[in-house]
């Protein structure tokens, strides 16, 4: 187990390659089966995962170009593993429910290559390697966009690329300085990221440093006001697209501030702790509010996905051990849930080829399952106690409001807003008389949408009852950030803030 990471960065292109080869008939089969290595493989690692070790795991080191630091290098903790893991689940079961009537082969490689840069995103631990997976996961989603995408597709693909190019390119600008400023302090070149985590710069330095990296996660994520790629994205993306996007490829941004922004930049992270809060409240209230206006179901689940994602940011900033644990859970959850969630839009997309809340009414009563299951991501999606939902917000929200009472409140409407609009969703779709002929005779899930709905609902309820398995890993590697934090804070602010959360820890 060596090189197990390895095998799971770089095993589903090399069967992606070797599908141009399978026929037809059988490329969807041949896709599942990759898929399911890949995730068996991924959860070889967790069965393997030291919880009690908080640092970097299964690490794997090739000089690439030495004289300019650059290497291959890999590895896991607790707050990338269960990302990593996630890659793996939600290719599986989309490629179990996947439908695609054109072109079905180049779609299966396309995710399959697709996984490959989500993988490399989350084990780099070398700035250059991290950006080259990052750059290259936006080729396979410009495709999928582009190509199975509806009516205006080329616009929502050719924004989604500029938008986040263009933040990447401000990010690699200050990667180049980074390593420049840590070979003025060591008189060696590095690209390393636990490198890096052990620099100490002058606040100035941290201070823009950390906005080119906060542009490029930014615009990930996606924060207001950079959010406007998302919705066409999402709009005009085929329904593993959106899948895709919601539950791995925006978490690539919110994983960045954990993997980055905070243990590198501790002191700014902290002085810039009240603009992103606010910046998270306008992301949750704003777009959760203009989800409830929407009459098309995916843009409500699109609109509501930016809406959560505020608060996985609210958690990310609250620098102590609940709000970041909480927020990387809540990445976890989002995507499970928002992946369901677009799965199910997909499902009925698929029998109406339509997405238009005024189109349907009474579903309940001639598709039952789907009825269930669609309720559950819901309630999931509201945070409702006992699902996966509840946890991560529960944690975040705990988390900001050490940092202020305000902060809780308003990040909490999340909760109550988006009820608002889930419910006035679910009751227009699902409820009252079937008023639309159309609507009389549709078939419920076939096999293969309900395994991989079931699939999803099962890890939502059982991680909703029980989050420790998860957590305890992810709580172990926060906690040595923090302690990272602590020591590099120079400002006299930083220290007071870390120095409450090592009492806090401590009084554990």
């Amino acid at each position: 187990m060596d090189h197990i990471l390895t095998l799971l960065i770089f095993f589903p292109a090399l069967a992606g390659m070797l599908g141009f080869i399978v026929d037809k008939e059988n490329i969807q089969a041949y896709g599942i089966t990759v898929a399911a290595i890949e995730f068996i493989l991924s959860l070889v690692v967790w069965m393997l995962f030291d919880v009690n070790n908080g640092g970097f795991q299964f690490v794997e080191f090739i000089p690439l170009i030495p004289n300019y630091g650059i290497n291959y290098y890999v590895g896991v903790d607790g707050i990338s593993l269960f990302i990593l893991i996630l890659s793996t689940f939600i290719t599986f079961v989309g490629l179990i429910s996947l439908n695609v009537k054109k072109n079905l082969k180049n779609m299966i490689i396309s995710l399959l290559f697709l996984e490959m840069t989500m993988v490399g995103v989350f084990v780099a631990l070398d700035a250059i390697v991290f950006y080259v997976f990052w750059e290259l996961s936006l080729v396979p989603m410009l495709y999928i966009i582009g190509y199975w995408g509806s009516e205006k597709r080329i616009y929502a693909a050719i924004k989604f690329f500029l938008y986040t190019f263009f933040g990447s390119l401000i990010m690699l600008v200050g990667m180049l300085f980074l390593a420049y400023l840590y070979y003025l302090a060591t008189g060696t070149i590095s690209f390393s990221i636990p490198d890096w985590h052990r620099l100490i710069l002058p606040y100035e330095y941290q201070f823009w440093l950390f906005l080119a990296f906060f542009l490029g996660m930014a615009i990930k994520v996606p924060m207001f006001p950079f959010h406007t790629w998302l919705p066409y994205a999402h709009g005009q993306a085929p329904t593993i697209g959106s899948v895709i996007l919601a539950a791995v490829l925006l978490k690539m941004g919110t994983y960045g501030f954990v993997r980055f922004s905070l243990p590198i930049f501790p002191d700014a992270s902290v002085a810039l702790i009240s603009p992103i809060a606010f910046l998270a409240i306008i992301m949750v209230i704003y777009t959760a509010m203009v989800a409830y206006a929407q009459e098309d179901l995916k843009q409500v689940i699109a609109y509501s996905s930016i809406s959560h994602m505020g608060v996985i940011v609210l958690g990310t900033f609250a620098m102590n051990i609940e709000g970041i644990a909480g927020s990387i859970f809540l990445m976890i959850s989002h995507g499970i849930v928002s992946g369901a969630l677009f799965m199910l839009v997909g499902n009925i997309y698929d029998r109406r080829h339509t997405k238009l809340l005024k189109e349907f009414g009474g579903l309940a009563q001639v598709m039952p399952k789907y009825a269930l299951l669609f309720g559950i991501m819901l309630m999931a999606s509201v945070g409702l106690p006992l699902t996966i939902g509840f946890v991560g917000e529960f944690l975040s929200l705990m988390g900001i409001y050490k940092i202020s009472s305000a902060y809780a409140f308003l990040g909490g409407l999340s909760i109550v807003l988006g009820a608002a609009y889930m419910l006035r969703a679910y009751k227009l779709t699902f409820f009252g008389p079937i008023t639309n002929e159309k609507n009389k005779n549709l078939p419920d899930l076939n096999w293969k949408e309900l395994t991989s709905l079931a699939s999803l609902a099962l890890v939502v309820i059982w991680l909703g009852v029980n989050p420790n398995p998860i957590l305890k890993p992810i709580n172990k590697s926060v906690e040595n950030m923090l302690d990272l934090m602590e020591k590099k804070a120079i400002t006299q602010k930083a220290k007071e803030v870390f120095s409450h959360n090592r009492v806090e820890m401590e009084a554990r």
